[in-house]
């Protein structure tokens, strides 16, 4: 089944790829090229500035969507696909989605 949805959403280099992974606790994000197979950017809940947000994952969600999303205004990236993966666009994703569209990124 991924295989089917990695078919459709596919990332260039004019619009990479945004890659979600979402676990019980913990939620990670990746633009990635899939051209060349290289990730540009990540981001993850697991890094030491959002510790102070671990009470609450939605919001967490969107603190770490706006990083990735600021990281990847530094590369100069605009436009994106955005692959959810297995998920529903539904509650940490969703907030994910929002904090890297409230950065300016386009998908």
């Amino acid at each position: 089944m991924k295989k089917k949805k990695l078919k459709k959403v596919f990332g260039n280099p004019n619009r990479p790829r945004i890659s979600v992974f979402r676990s019980n606790k913990e939620i990670y994000v990746q633009i990635i090229d899939d051209l060349s197979g290289k990730t540009l950017v990540s981001s993850s809940s697991k890094e030491t500035k959002f510790y102070e947000y671990k009470k609450n994952k939605t919001e967490l969600a969107y603190k770490v969507g706006r990083v990735l999303g600021e990281r990847a205004k530094k590369l100069k990236i605009k436009k994106l696909v955005f692959d959810k993966g297995k998920y529903l666009y539904h509650g940490r994703v969703k907030s994910l989605a929002e904090g890297i569209r409230e950065v300016g990124l386009e998908f």
